[in-house]
């Protein structure tokens, strides 16, 4: 990479009735890669990854509605569910022209990632996951306790789901499977855990766990878009992930057999840990498909 290290900006814009938080990085005529982020964070996730990209890419990363700097009007009567943010992410890459983007795809970003490539498959040129799930056979153990809400929606259910909000929960998802945990920057988990702490956050994502059962009814819907679409696909996996496990990664290669799947010694935030890597397999896939 050159010494000329491009500038990461940050910017907002109005789609869906929400005010949209992104960044954005590279050259505005270059090739789009749209990285989409997960639960607990936010596009301050990416922070390491845009600038290995954007000498070559326009690399643009928005923050979800209910995550990060994103706002919306008390009176937009926002319903927090996958399918009003894969709407929203929609009406973002319309404000601002996006017509034909690789998608980056990690945790919630898949399921809200891939309901775009569902009703825009010509919009999509590839897409990388990174521990972005859509196979049941990449549902960890890690679930029960979700799974149990979905099953039975009480209020005990609920409420025994609120440790997951907590510093020492989201630290978890940061560290655990990870070489070195005490290498983890602590501001990724910090910031997480005060954005998610601010009043009514927690609901919010409380109804999302709940929610998520919609995605996995999705599954195929989305395997029957791989077969049909067959995107160029590079699946880049922290094989020690609790959540999202290496065969849900494997799975792609069944509906997309020309599919790219490479594992790394970490957990579920696999940027933390290995950025470079992540970003150099990224380069070597991108340079090979029309994008």
């Amino acid at each position: 990479m050159s010494s000329n290290i491009p500038l990461t900006t940050i910017h907002r814009v109005q789609a869906d009735g929400v005010n949209v938080f992104y960044r954005e990085a590279g050259p505005a005529d270059a090739p789009i890669v749209l990285l989409l982020h997960g639960f607990p964070t936010s596009s301050f996730q990416y922070r390491e990854l845009i600038p290995r990209l954007a000498d070559k890419y326009r690399v643009i990363a928005p923050d979800l509605p209910g995550f990060g700097f994103t706002e919306i009007p008390a009176n937009r009567n926002y319903k927090y569910n996958f399918d009003s943010l894969a709407k929203t992410v929609e009406a973002f890459t319309e404000a601002l022209g996006l017509k034909r983007y690789a998608l980056y795809i990690f945790d919630y970003g898949a399921p809200t990632g891939l309901r775009l490539a569902m009703a825009h498959p010509e919009r999509v040129t590839a897409i990388i996951s990174q521990n972005g799930n859509a196979y049941e056979d990449g549902l960890g153990d890690a679930w029960a306790p979700i799974r149990r809400y979905w099953s039975s929606p009480t209020p005990e259910n609920r409420e025994a789901l609120r440790e997951v909000l907590s510093l020492e929960g989201i630290r978890f998802q940061y560290t655990h499977g990870t070489p070195d945990p005490a290498a983890i920057a602590p501001e990724g988990y910090t910031l997480d855990t005060a954005l998610i702490s601010r009043p009514g956050n927690a609901d919010i994502q409380l109804d999302l766990f709940l929610d998520y059962a919609n995605n996995v009814k999705l599954y195929p819907a989305f395997q029957e878009y791989f077969r049909k679409s067959q995107p160029p696909l590079l699946a880049v996996w922290g094989k020690n992930d609790p959540f999202f496990i290496p065969p849900g990664a494997e799975a792609f290669k069944r509906d997309i057999p020309n599919a790219t799947v490479q594992f790394l010694d970490t957990g579920h935030f696999a940027l933390e840990s290995h950025v470079e890597e992540i970003s150099v397999a990224m380069r070597q896939f991108l340079a090979k498909v029309a994008v």
